[in-house]
């Protein structure tokens, strides 16, 4: 193979696989050996998928390398070694990915590309060409920093090698250096029929899992078949925190500090939700809303106060200011909740206005808002121009208080309340139109259900290019990490 003849193109969006010709997968392709090895240290995780698989033909064929990644990671190395020579891959960025992708394609080189599986993951795809009776080594290096949730870290590691292989290995260690204050190994498979595979040990502040399933076992686990494993392993932690200033690692002239305190009492807070009830919510969408409404007022504090927001076309109040969380009002409010219908169209100006001008009506002390947007779709009543609407939005909440937006299904403008909520201190996250999706709402209300610190400011002396500071809120679960350069050889001090 002509070096220059393999590019290697990475495009960021949501686009599906094409190969240069059909590839099956057949005996005549032997996946001999299967390795996996994820290093974490200070939450940082590097990944290396290696794959060697031999053509038992007395011809040239094309194998297939098809691996998933998760979503929050990046591809920072791919490289295909054939008879003793390296092919390093070139990674593009997202303007160019998608014309040379087409144009390797058609020149019959290997390009490779990601697109989207699901909620976790993410699927890298390419193929090559290998002489008779030869073999090739694909190696595929990711890079993620994983982030704390509702009081814990998740590191996602899936297997697929589509076959049975004699060489099968996944490897993980991690390194903290506050020390690991608990260890869980979960996911497709870690079952009982995979039980013996699975190990485990931990230090002070190390620790490690290892599988290593037999041939046998690749096939007779619950989630395997003939083409041998299919899942995930899902390996959970949390780390020791003794320092209340949190914890400062310094690598090569850059530090990364991370922040989680736990010990202070929690805030009341202001809550309001915005309810879409347009038409296309009809059926399931607005049931599960319904479900997971119910269970989130179930869980509001006694101290907190809280609004409900329902719009189409046409924008209403359950009631004209916040109300407090007592048994009365929930009960209240859960009665309104029950009987929420799906009609006409979507005025998401309007509506998100409304919540902003119901939280600032009435401000109390000691106290923090949230805003919280639940759609799936694009506004099509009233203002349609999203960069219209964003500005709007941003202008009225002024910095104040976050909006979180949860977009449901795949056909909602998810890139326009991404950037309605980052330009408002919040994030969107997409909820999916699975069996649990009023699971996954309830699961994103528990993250943001106790906040902590308000108008946090982490201040540092003799450092430079420093990622954000300023923070408007801490929720009890997660973490605040700040990282940058050292000027000075040290950092001298941290306040907030």
């Amino acid at each position: 193979m002509d070096r220059a003849a393999f590019r290697l193109i990475l495009w960021g969006c949501f686009l599906i696989s094409v190969c240069s010709s059909p590839v099956t997968r057949t005996q005549n392709v032997d996946v001999y050996s299967f390795h996996i090895n994820s290093t974490v240290t200070s939450r940082y995780a590097t990944t290396t998928i290696r794959s060697r698989v031999a053509n038992k033909l007395n011809e040239s064929q094309e194998i297939l390398f098809e691996v998933k990644i998760p979503k929050n990671a990046f591809i920072s190395k791919f490289r295909m070694i054939i008879e003793g020579t390296s092919y390093d891959g070139v990674v593009k960025e997202k303007a160019e990915a998608q014309q040379q992708y087409t144009q390797a394609v058609s020149r019959g080189q290997s390009a490779g590309l990601i697109k989207s599986v699901g909620r976790t993951l993410e699927e890298f795809k390419t193929s090559v060409t290998v002489a008779a009776l030869s073999k090739v080594t694909f190696e595929l290096t990711y890079e993620e920093l994983l982030k704390r949730r509702l009081g814990k870290y998740e590191l996602l590691i899936n297997a697929q090698p589509m076959q049975t292989v004699t060489d099968f290995k996944i490897e993980v260690h991690i390194h903290e250096k506050t020390g690991i204050s608990f260890l869980e190994v979960k996911g497709d498979l870690s079952t009982d029929d995979l039980t013996n595979a699975i190990k485990t040990a931990r230090a002070d502040k190390d620790a490690w899992v290892t599988f290593y399933p037999t041939r046998d076992q690749q096939t007779k686990c619950k989630t395997c078949g003939e083409n041998g494993l299919n899942g995930d392993l899902l390996i959970t932690y949390d780390v020791e925190r003794q320092n209340p200033n949190g914890e400062m690692t310094v690598s090569n002239g850059y530090f990364f500090h991370s922040f989680a305190p736990s010990d202070v009492s929690r805030i009341p807070k202001n809550v309001v939700f915005i309810i879409d009830r347009s038409g296309s919510m009809h059926g399931k969408k607005m049931e599960q809303t319904r479900l997971a409404l119910l269970k989130i007022l179930s869980d509001l504090g006694e101290n907190d106060h809280f609004g409900l927001i329902t719009f189409d076309s046409r924008v209403d109040l359950w009631k004209r200011e916040l109300l407090k969380a007592t048994q009365a009002n929930l009960e209240d409010a859960k009665s309104f909740v029950k009987k929420i219908a799906d009609r006409g169209a979507t005025d998401i100006n309007a509506a998100v206005l409304e919540g902003v001008n119901m939280i600032t009506r009435h401000p109390r002390e000691g106290t923090t808002s949230i805003l919280i947007l639940l759609t799936d779709g694009d506004p099509t009543s009233g203002e349609t121009n999203t960069e219209k609407i964003t500005g709007n939005v941003k202008e009225a909440i002024g910095s104040k208080f976050p909006l979180y937006c949860l977009g449901f299904g795949y056909d909602v403008n998810f890139d326009f309340l991404t950037k309605m909520s980052l330009e408002n201190n919040g994030v969107a996250r997409r909820i999916y139109e699975d069996s649990d999706a009023d699971l996954q709402l309830q699961g994103f209300y528990d993250e943001v259900a106790v906040p902590l610190l308000t108008d946090i400011q982490l201040n540092y002396i003799g450092v430079s290019n420093l990622t954000q500071t300023s923070f408007n809120l801490y929720f009890n679960g997660s973490e605040i990490v700040v990282s940058g350069q050292i000027t000075d050889n040290s950092v001298e001090s941290v306040t907030t």
